[in-house]
């Protein structure tokens, strides 16, 4: 059984920015999210826990590691996709200065690089990738990024690269999936 985590929101400064593989801390809210989290987790007692090496992924995996006596593996695998020189900058501002081209991360995805960055099928094999390195035995958590799990969801499910953008969990959130 594999429990794929999405971080909790980001600090505000960085709300409605793009971030990707940009590092930002967690918000306030966040933070408050982490305890019940790892309490969630806990529970399930993981044979694994596996964190895609930001900050945002290891505040949730460094403390359940400590509570189980365990410790994390951080694979950056399972980073958020690359956005090149969109990261920092606005939703807003990517649109104004693009127009409809971030659409092609959904009707291109093999050769959109959004700002120079990752395509959506790099990003898909890459987690093709991760998700082939998986133990196939045991509880496994993973502590993640939106697209990344939503790549897992499609491989999982079998579903298209088109449907990417309906399974991006929401914050916080915790996906069940078996491989």
């Amino acid at each position: 059984m594999v429990h794929l985590v999405r971080h909790p929101p980001v600090t505000k400064a960085w709300q409605k920015r793009c971030y990707g593989q940009s590092d930002p801390g967690l918000s306030r809210d966040g933070q408050r999210m982490i305890a019940p989290l790892v309490d969630q987790l806990a529970a399930l007692k993981p044979d694994i826990i596996i964190h895609s090496d930001t900050a945002r992924t290891r505040a949730i995996a460094k403390p359940l590691a400590h509570r189980l006596h365990m410790t994390s593996v951080a694979n950056p695998l399972w980073r958020e996709r690359d956005f090149g020189t969109w990261e920092g900058q606005t939703w807003n501002a990517i649109y104004r200065a693009t127009g409809n081209a971030m659409d092609g991360m959904i009707t291109d995805p093999e050769y959109f690089q959004p700002g120079g960055g990752e395509t959506t099928r790099a990003l898909m094999k890459r987690i093709e990738e991760a998700v082939r390195t998986l133990p196939s035995a045991g509880c496994v958590v993973i502590i993640s990024h939106g697209g990344p799990i939503a790549c897992a969801k499609a491989i999982q499910q079998g579903s298209s690269i088109q449907d990417l953008a309906k399974l991006i969990p929401s914050t916080g959130s915790v996906t069940t999936l078996r491989f």
